[in-house]
């Protein structure tokens, strides 16, 4: 249908209302999947959103407001039209469409609901398309609105797609404005809010504090169900990024309730594969968020039942989810800084906390050597895989898989050399300044790693470089006259004299504290330190 009769119609008089329903009706059936726009068209098109919102404004049947609605969030896709949309006056009408600014209940009548999820839809596009809609929405006081309303749908049925958009609306809030954020977090109460909407959408049953029932036997959720799941914890997400310090005993218990409802939601499965791994990565970013000393409810005492994934009589079925999860990530091959570094970055800091966690990664990532004939990087297992990243073209990436890698061998050097070799962890060692050797900060506990018998007997062969034992190679030089031997040993320094010269390279070396530095000061200080030992004695 032309867009000029669209117009007409809806801009019409008399019996404008049904009329403009019906060629709104066929203009939505033809426009559902279009994205993008003819720009020739875009005058008209905002000349529709005005005549639509005048239709709005008005008490028109149910019908005719959800196609009025539908076209519009269609007509919302493409940011130029918005400017006539954007008012204050037009924003009102679409938060009394969505019931948000009504204090009696919204969910009353069933056949209102469409209305609402269409309305919500419109404002989640129009505040992601628009800054000036994104104030606007401050001013109205949208946040509250939307609190209120979620609270509404927390014991109603049929409400999922309110829910869900609701959700959805909120986590586009506190993305695109900081305020918003703010004021969700202090104000609303937004994080115990949207914890029980995640809550209920994941229907988490209790057995104990913070330990929820384990059934294998249940059945996947469903999409809607997966759907708010996920806009909970992107909307959570957004809300807690600055809870890295617990302050009061209230924040603890808050936090500590929402990791063993995000524990649920790794044992959790969605209705498809892609959804479960969608469902499982929010789920660990917002992880992430949480203070590390609140994660210790990921683990609790194990029954004899209730799982055959357990270390040292603890629960680890969460963990070893979590393993799976990087492994599958680093499988892909691709986005490794938006894929893999949170879940990478989040068993760091667990390994680093809990003693547990750290000893039963270590046993599925580190196990004993036994076979030492191929280097560390070479292979298919969880190691090999991460040893490749530790060389990785991205930094941010090799720098979190070699410190994933060092808290695991309990940030002593020669541990770390044994499993990579020192080739793949001198980035690491340079950074931390531990080229000489030693030990991280953090303290760990005492207890050692135990070699096998098959590496006890490889190890004098093991090159410390490359972390493998070498065929023996013939020695190139047997066979030189001293004269020879020589002659290549200065053609060897005067090259690496000329692209020294030329600033193609620069010598360095390793300072008494294992620090890099230009060859000249690192040999200057070991210089003035011998020479300080000597007057001391």
């Amino acid at each position: 249908m032309e867009l000029g009769a669209v117009l007409e119609a809806v801009q019409g008089h008399g019996g404008a209302a049904e009329a403009a329903e019906r060629a709104l009706l066929r203009y939505n059936e033809e426009n559902r999947a279009v994205f993008r726009f003819d720009p020739e068209d875009e005058d008209k098109r905002k000349k529709l959103c005005e005549g639509i919102l005048n239709i709005l404004e008005k008490d028109t049947q149910t019908s005719c407001q959800t196609a009025c609605l539908e076209a519009l969030r269609i007509l919302s896709r493409d940011k130029k039209v918005l400017v006539p949309v954007t008012t204050k006056r037009n924003m009102q009408i679409l938060v009394r469409l969505a019931k948000l600014d009504t204090v009696e209940d919204p969910l009353k009548r069933v056949s209102e609901f469409p209305v609402i999820v269409e309305a919500l839809k419109c404002l989640c596009n129009i505040i992601f398309n628009s800054a000036v809609a994104q104030k606007l929405s401050l001013e109205l006081n949208l946040a509250a609105m939307l609190c209120n309303l979620l609270k509404k749908c927390k014991d109603q049925q049929l409400v999922g797609d309110i829910k869900c958009f609701d959700l959805r609306l909120l986590f586009l809030l506190s993305l695109l404005h900081t305020d918003i954020r703010s004021q969700l977090r202090q104000e609303l109460q937004g994080v115990q809010v949207l914890t029980q909407a995640l809550e209920s959408s994941l229907n988490v049953r209790w057995t104990g504090e913070y330990k929820a029932a384990e059934d294998r036997d249940r059945p996947p959720l469903s999409l809607q169900e997966t759907n708010c799941a996920i806009e909970a914890l992107k909307a959570l997400f957004n809300v807690t990024l600055d809870s890295w310090n617990v302050h009061s005993k209230n924040e603890s218990h808050q936090f500590r309730y929402m990791a063993a409802i995000l524990r649920y939601c790794l044992l959790t499965t969605g209705p498809t594969e892609d959804k479960t791994e969608e469902l499982h990565s929010n789920a660990i970013n917002l992880l992430s968020n949480i203070p590390v000393s609140c994660l210790d409810v990921l683990i609790s005492p194990s029954s004899q039942e209730e799982t055959d994934i357990k270390y040292n009589g603890m629960n680890m079925r969460a963990i070893q989810i979590l393993l799976d999860f990087m492994e599958k990530r680093i499988d892909k091959g691709s986005s490794y800084r938006e894929g893999l570094t949170p879940v990478l970055s989040l068993l760091t800091d667990c390994c680093r906390t809990h003693r547990n966690i750290r000893k039963f990664i270590k046993a599925q990532v580190l196990p004993p050597l036994r076979d030492v004939s191929s280097r560390p990087e070479v292979g298919t297992t969880v190691r090999n895989k991460l040893v490749r990243l530790m060389t990785h073209v991205d930094l941010g990436v090799k720098q979190i898989a070699a410190e994933f890698l060092f808290v695991l061998c309990k940030e002593r050097v020669d541990s770390l050399l044994k499993y990579t070799g020192y080739g793949n962890a001198a980035g690491l060692l340079a950074a931390r300044g531990l080229l000489a050797g030693g030990r991280g900060d953090h303290w760990y506990s005492d207890d050692e790693d135990t070699d096998t018998e098959e590496y006890k007997s490889a190890k004098p062969n093991i090159n410390l470089i490359t972390g493998h034992v070498e065929e023996p190679m013939p020695n190139p030089m047997d066979e030189m006259t001293e004269e020879q031997k020589e002659y290549e040993a200065m053609k060897l320094v005067n090259m690496f004299d000329k692209l020294s010269r030329d600033e193609l390279i620069k010598p360095m070396g390793v300072r008494p504290d294992g620090t890099m530095a230009p060859l000249e000061e690192a040999a200057s200080q070991y210089h003035t330190n011998k020479q300080d030992s000597s007057d001391s004695d």
